[in-house]
């Protein structure tokens, strides 16, 4: 035989049917487990902001109380003496105040937070886009 013969190169194999769902399978469950990966991450931060924000929340509330009602309590035996009813009434007005702000800035923060999985669904919908959209030979978008 010649080097002419060993260089021809075979045809490549023809691609089946059975060929072609197996590598889509494996590309719609390496697609899905990198989607549920991005959410377990996303569950990950969200239980941990929400865990930290308790936590400080109670431990503030916990020491504020204390300091509150220190401040209150000699406010009104400052007062005792000359305008101990008026000294009460602003201690409660203060104390009213301050519970609707926080009721106020509380109900704002959550507002303005973003969605939990934002990012997965972000995702999900680039990966529907792109199955729509896509020109034959496209490849897939990276993740």
């Amino acid at each position: 035989m010649s080097e002419v013969d060993d260089e021809v190169e075979a045809p490549p194999p023809r691609a089946t049917f059975r060929g072609a769902f197996g590598h889509l399978t494996d590309s719609a469950f390496a697609l899905l487990s990198a989607r549920a990966e991005l959410a377990s991450v996303e569950l990950a931060e969200e239980r941990s902001r929400l865990t930290m924000s308790a936590l400080l929340g109670i431990g503030a509330a916990w020491m504020l109380s204390f300091a509150v009602l220190g401040l209150a309590a000699w406010i009104v035996v400052y007062f005792w003496d000359t305008h101990r009813l008026a000294a009460i009434a602003a201690v409660t007005a203060a104390f009213a105040l301050a519970g609707v702000a926080m009721i106020w800035r509380t109900v704002s923060m959550w507002r303005g937070a973003p969605l939990p999985f934002s990012q997965t669904i972000a995702e999900f919908e680039k990966d529907r886009e792109w199955l729509r959209d896509r020109p034959e030979h496209e490849p897939p978008p990276s993740t």
